[in-house]
């Protein structure tokens, strides 16, 4: 698991951007920010996977390098993920995508609530590389019921999940229901309030990104 602020670097202030109430006010600099968090994250993810032998072909000469073996399948969970999702096309422009519609059933009486699937479109996954995208892992029941529905389409060879924001309790039940899976998340905040919101979070990040959901 690498975890983003117990590092120094410039994603300190992009999540403290993120979180911040008055800076919130401007869906673009929030949008922004989950991209720009995308670009920083993408990079440090790319140094974990595999690459091959290359060469390149210059006016003048050949250079030898090293070029990723396998592009990435790129999975976001909509709404909130698009700004997020762009961050890392940015760096893996030539991935493979899928998009998966899931979002909270309504809350029962003991505030839990299932994870609803409205729709979902993705390529072949079969010994590839996925990356799962979701600017807030809360409980974690949303990235885990996403992984077992995309995994009809084949078995990954390496599974990511990448947040900005996470929750602890979140974090442990990922790790026990994926436990093959790396992490690559922004933050770790301690708790979860009584509607499974991440405290202190930063709210609704589809909100605050696209403008309020209709109830």
């Amino acid at each position: 698991m690498f975890v983003f602020t117990e590092n120094q670097s410039i994603a300190n202030h992009f999540i403290a951007e993120l979180r911040d109430k008055e800076v919130q006010k401007d869906s673009w600099r929030f949008r922004k920010n989950l991209e720009r968090m995308g670009n920083l994250m993408a990079y440090e993810l790319s140094k974990s996977l595999n690459y091959q032998e290359a060469e390149v072909k210059t006016p003048l000469g050949t250079s030898k390098t090293k070029l990723l073996e396998q592009q990435p399948v790129l999975a976001v969970i909509l709404r909130a993920g698009l700004p997020f999702y762009q961050g890392f096309l940015d760096f893996f422009d030539k991935a493979e995508s899928a998009f998966v519609g899931a979002y909270r059933g309504p809350l029962q009486e003991d505030n839990s609530f299932d994870i609803v699937h409205g729709y979902t479109v993705t390529p072949h996954l079969d010994d590839k590389v996925l990356v799962m995208l979701d600017p807030m892992l809360a409980t974690g029941k949303s990235i885990v019921s996403v992984y077992e529905s995309l995994m009809i389409y084949g078995k990954p060879r390496e599974v990511h999940v990448v947040a900005v924001i996470a929750s602890k309790p979140g974090v442990q039940y990922v790790c026990r229901k994926l436990p093959d899976c790396k992490l690559w998340l922004g933050a770790v905040d301690d708790e979860l309030n009584e509607f499974s919101y991440i405290i202190p979070g930063l709210g609704d990040a589809g909100d605050l990104a696209f403008g309020n959901k209709q109830p």
